[in-house]
């Protein structure tokens, strides 16, 4: 199974992208989505031990973990996570440059079919060219 870490300043926005993106899961258990965000105190940023606590709860039971960011410092917070795991462990995480909740939505029903960590992470990418609407 693939494992979706969403990364937020927000906790409220990482829950809820993590709802929606499971929630597009065409089977319940196909893919595992968390969300974490804030900083240590509540309030908005990132807090790199709370990416850690995340990624080593989901580590033991998915075959690897995309996470998708939602701007700079929660990139950088969350490699400052991965390097705090082994080798091996750090091996099976990808951070996608793509857009946060079409990505997550995307990312969960690409997973639910059984790829890989690499397509799951291309398919959360591809979410760039979706189109919303006319100009």
């Amino acid at each position: 199974m693939i494992g979706i870490l969403i990364v937020s300043h927000s906790e409220d926005a990482a829950r809820g992208i993590a709802q929606i993106a499971e929630g597009m899961a065409p089977s319940k258990g196909s893919v595992s989505v968390s969300g974490v965000g804030g900083n240590d105190d509540g309030g908005l940023g990132v807090s790199v031990a709370k990416i850690y606590a995340a990624l080593t709860e989901m580590l033991p039971r998915c075959d690897g973990i995309l996470i998708l960011p939602d701007l700079g410092s929660s990139i950088l917070s969350s490699r400052g996570a991965i390097g705090m795991l082994s080798g091996e462990e750090a091996a099976k995480i990808i951070i996608a440059d793509a857009p946060v909740l079409e990505g997550a939505m995307m990312a969960a029903v690409e997973a639910s079919t059984g790829s890989d960590l690499e397509t799951v992470a291309a398919t959360a990418r591809d979410a760039k060219n979706l189109k919303k609407g006319d100009h």
